[in-house]
Parts: structure tokens; C-alpha cells; sequence
């Protein structure tokens, strides 16, 4: 049975989302916004019955046991730590919080109802395209492990930012090129290679501080470039280049080398062993997104078609973990297994926070991930310490 879906966030992948989930069999029950005003009137255009600007209304909601986070990063781990404690199944947007320890909340509340579906909405696992390449990988299309030398990731946009201020202009608060499409390649690179990466390298600038629509006293600080390297376990080498400088295009290719090449170009996958003539094609996307005709081609304009058909056969895969089971909070794991996890959200969020120091520091720096929240005044905890503990 499928469940009842509460959406938070009022955003174009909202607008995409929902119809696509209707057309699954999904029911979508009520929308939060940031404001009652914007949930009204994303709440009018997709004909959703209830809406709020208040997380508990939803989350609270009997006909609601399927959440969707697809709001600023800063609520994430607020609202899945919330609704997996209420026994919601939760579906959260990328990044995994703002930071590490926000990330291991979410981890350690997933850990604790493990019989609820808590997955990061890092689409392009579901790509066929990739699916393709990274079984490719594993059944030797590439050589072993050791003979996986190089990746190289390159991804040309236009800006990510709207036309006023908010969240997307500050990286603080999640916006930016690293944030919003490097956590996508990170997890991507680890889910296709089956190695994290050890030692990061990055470069992260701002260059767009100010535009046509954003100036005057508040400037833009987050980043439109970024540019690293990461050294993973299995000992390749990850090289990425996010650019958010080419208007009104988007070009996406994953490169993997080793006893030849496996490269996916768009949603096109082709590949070429050591000694071959020529590529050849393993797999075209021939797919078109105009059969689902419920979308708003416009608003489906602004979202990478790769990511979006990601997206798309995620939500086939939920809809195939839920559908087998009577009871509407079963689900079953095997459809949804390629996705990522509140844990592999926590180590994208290591690697983000290595390479913004990478950047500030200028050297290569260790990606750790933590298992314990950081000390909010280490100075008061090492003097308590010194002192023996404190007496009343």
C-alpha cells in the first residue's frame, strides 16, 4: 500500500516532484512553506489539499507516513530528525545538513528506527546510465580495483541562484555549487568506484558577488566555482570541476579510466577497452520526459534533465518498495537498495567540510568523518577537566 506523502519546501523540484509522484499512485496530502503564503500558493497550483508554515501540522498528520525534505539544508536534519521520532519514512534533499554534526543526528535517528526508509536524495544512483557504468565496473569492464587510475568529473551550468535573495546566495546556509551539485558528484563517485576518498584537494571561489538582481548592501558568498581532487581508498584518483558560468547550458561528463574507459556524457553511456578500434555504445538515453505531461515544462526547464530522470526512477523505485506490502508504513528493501543513506549523507558532508578547508588552508587535508556531536566549548570542557569536575 502507498503511503500518504507530506512535502516540505515550495521549490521547482517540488513542482516536478508531485505531479510525478501522482502519476506513481502516490497521494500527497499536505505541503509546508516557509511562508503560509508561498505554501498556499504552491498548494493552489498542485491542487494539494492542506497546507501550513508550521513543520508539526505536518509532520503530525495521520493520512501522512511518507515525508519529503526538499527544503533549505538548514531544516533538514531538524524536520527528518522529527518525523523519523513520530515513525514517519522520510526521503531528504541533499546536502545532509549543514555541517557534520547535523548529519550524524539525522545518522543516529535513522539508526534508531531502522524500520523506516530514511534516504538522501542523490538521484543520478538511479540514472540508468550509471547503474550501467558502475556494473560495468564490477564485472571487469575496467580491469580490478587496482587498475582504476582516473576519474574525471566536469559539470558546466548556468548560475543557481534566483532572481532575489535568499538561502541559494549564501553559503552558511547551503547554497552554492559545492553544496548543491558536488554532494551529488561526491556520493556518485563513491557509489560508482565502491571507494571513499581518503585525502581532498579543493579550490572553491565566489567570483559573482553582486548582479543585475542582487546588490546594494548584501553580497553573494556562495561559491560558483570549485574545482578538487580527491585520493580515494582503493587508490584512483577523483578529479572535479563544478563551473556555474555558462548560461543557459548544462554539460555533464564522469570519466573512469583503467584497462580502457568508461565515460557517461549527458545520460549516454559509452566505453572503450585498451586495444579496441573505437567506443562503443553501452547505453542511450532515449527516454522523453514529455510523456509525463502533467509537469510544467517550464519549471521542468530549470532542472538537469539527468537529475530529474534520477529523480523520476527513485520515486518508481519508492513506489515499488511500498506497493507489496498491505500495511501502508511496510516497505520492502531490495527497490530501493542503490539508495543513498543518512550514513553515506554523513560522509559527503565530511567530504564538503575537508574541502572548504582544503580551500581556506591551501593543502591537502584528511576527510574524517565524526561519530561523536563536537564539544560546543572545548575551552570550559578541558578546564572542568583540569579542575577535577565542578562542585555545588
Amino acid at each position: 500500500m502507498l503511503p500518504g506523502i507530506g512535502v516540505f519546501g515550495t521549490g521547482n523540484i517540488i513542482k516536478v516532484a508531485v505531479p510525478i509522484l501522482r502519476e506513481k499512485g502516490f497521494k500527497i496530502e499536505a505541503i509546508w512553506g516557509r511562508t503560509l503564503s508561498a505554501a498556499e500558493e504552491v498548494a493552489k497550483e498542485l491542487d494539494i489539499p492542506f497546507y501550513t508554515n508550521r513543520v508539526d501540522d505536518v509532520l503530525l498528520r495521520k493520512d501522512v507516513d511518507l515525508i519529503f525534505i526538499i527544503s533549505s539544508p538548514n531544516l533538514h536534519a531538524q524536520i527528518a530528525v522529527k518525523a523519523l521520532g513520530i515513525g514517519k519514512h522520510v526521503l531528504c534533499d541533499k546536502p545532509a545538513g549543514l555541517c557534520q554534526s547535523e548529519a550524524l543526528k539525522m545518522v543516529r535517528a535513522s539508526q534508531y528506527y531502522p524500520s523506516l526508509i530514511s534516504i538522501v536524495n542523490h538521484s543520478l544512483r538511479f540514472l540508468p546510465a550509471f547503474a550501467q557504468m558502475r556494473r560495468a565496473i564490477a564485472e571487469g569492464f575496467l580491469g580490478t580495483e587496482k587498475d582504476l587510475t582516473v576519474c574525471d568529473v566536469r559539470v558546466q551550468m548556468g548560475s543557481l541562484l534566483h532572481d532575489v535573495y535568499d538561502w541559494l546566495c549564501d553559503d552558511t546556509m547551503g547554497g552554492g555549487v559545492l553544496t548543491l551539485v558536488g554532494s551529488h558528484v561526491i556520493d556518485l563517485v563513491s557509489h560508482l568506484l565502491s571507494q571513499r576518498a581518503v585525502k581532498v584537494h579543493g579550490v572553491v571561489r565566489t567570483f559573482t558577488k553582486q548582479n543585475e538582481h542582487i546588490n546594494g548592501i548584501r553580497n553573494i558568498s556562495s561559491p560558483d566555482f570549485c574545482s578538487f581532487q580527491m585520493e580515494m581508498s582503493g587508490g584512483t584518483l577523483v578529479t572535479v570541476t563544478l563551473n556555474n558560468h555558462l548560461p543557459g547550458q548544462f554539460h555533464q561528463e564522469v570519466l573512469i579510466c583503467g584497462k580502457g574507459h568508461l565515460v557517461v556524457r549527458g545520460g549516454d553511456l559509452y566505453g572503450m577497452k585498451i586495444g579496441a578500434p573505437k567506443e562503443e555504445v553501452i547505453y542511450l538515453d532515449v527516454e522523453d520526459l514529455q510523456k509525463y505531461g502533467s509537469i510544467n515544462p517550464v519549471v521542468a526547464s530549470t532542472i538537469p534533465k539527468p537529475y530529474m530522470k534520477g529523480l523520476i526512477k527513485m520515486m518508481g523505485a519508492l513506489r515499488e518498495a511500498f506497493l507489496p506490502v498491505e500495511d501502508k508504513r511496510g516497505w520492502v528493501k531490495e527497490p530501493v537498495a542503490l539508495a543513498a543513506t543518512f550514513e553515506d549523507g554523513l560522509y559527503v558532508q565530511a567530504v564538503i567540510d575537508a574541502l572548504r578547508k582544503s580551500s581556506a588552508n591551501k593543502e591537502w587535508v584528511k576527510v574524517t568523518i565524526i561519530t561523536e556531536e563536537p564539544d560546543p566549548n572545548p575551552l570550559l570542557s578541558a578546564a572542568v577537566r583540569r579542575s577535577g569536575g565542578i562542585s555545588i
